[in-house]
């Protein structure tokens, strides 16, 4: 008796050396020897793990741009000053980075945007809305005022304002993109923060259909288009910015009667 449970234990003890020597043998054949740069790269970013890069968290867009498949440049939180610490780590000069900033292309406000005839019941949430019915409004492209896009940002650098259209409060607001991601309209864009002429709209109906459904759409008409030597191109009735031609000099602000086209900095007063 005494001598099967000395086998057994000898024997579970031979193989537990033996496993022990066979993992030990395992791990330095195949360990991967992480590159000491993602250390460095993730040690200068700002650790929010918003997902505004497009990675699932600082030390993934580390990996990923050590590895080449993320620019230095891709951190919206950390702005110009992260994208050259990890510029100088990767030996690469981002010092001419601009921060990018999201837009609202929308005025189609509580009061410029024709409501529907019966009135909308049912969840608040802009991406139930447009599921379900499109909300109380006639323009199919414009805000739908659910204010998704505020909560979804993990900076409170959003608000609905008395409009009912969100707002960006510019001084909090890291540029991390996570308003444009949960848009179902696709108004908010994200944009250098020094540009500033946009097309305020969205709407792709015919000049008629546009103009019963919001008092400052683009109503189609091209005057800017033909004027702005390819700045402005016609896109299904909208007029769109090509930037790469933009030459704001040329830019008939002031024959568009619904100001839909202009600069950030525009007032109605």
């Amino acid at each position: 008796m005494e001598y099967g449970i000395i086998l057994a234990v000898a024997t579970m003890g031979g193989l537990g050396f033996i496993f022990a020597g066979a993992l030990a043998v395992a791990d330095k054949k195949l360990r991967v020897e992480e590159n000491p740069l993602i250390a460095q790269v993730n040690e200068v970013l700002p650790g929010a793990n918003c997902g505004g890069c497009g990675y699932a968290g600082c030390y993934d867009f580390a990996v990923n741009v050590v590895t080449g498949n993320a620019p230095v440049t891709g951190c919206p939180v950390g702005g110009s000053d992260t994208s050259i610490d990890v510029a100088s780590l990767m030996g690469i000069d981002a010092s001419n980075t601009v921060k990018m900033t999201p837009r609202i292309l929308c005025c189609g406000g509580n009061e410029e945007a024709v409501k529907k005839m019966t009135t909308y019941y049912g969840p608040l949430s802009c991406s139930a809305m447009a599921q379900i019915s499109g909300g109380d409004k006639l323009c199919l492209y414009g805000c739908l005022g659910g204010a998704d896009c505020v909560t979804a940002c993990p900076f409170d650098a959003m608000m609905m304002n008395e409009k009912g259209l969100p707002e960006v409060i510019e001084e909090l607001c890291t540029g991390c993109g996570m308003c444009v991601k949960v848009c179902p309209r696709s108004i908010i864009e994200m944009h250098p923060i020094d540009r500033d002429v946009f097309v305020f709209c969205k709407n792709h109906d015919d000049p008629k259909t546009s103009k019963n459904v919001c008092t400052v759409s683009c109503m189609g008409c091209g005057i800017c288009a033909r004027k702005s030597d390819g700045g402005v191109v016609m896109d299904n009735y909208l007029a769109v910015i090509d930037y790469e031609k933009l030459d704001e000099s040329k830019i008939p602000f002031d024959k568009c009667s619904t100001k839909v086209i202009r600069k950030t900095n525009f007032s109605e007063n």
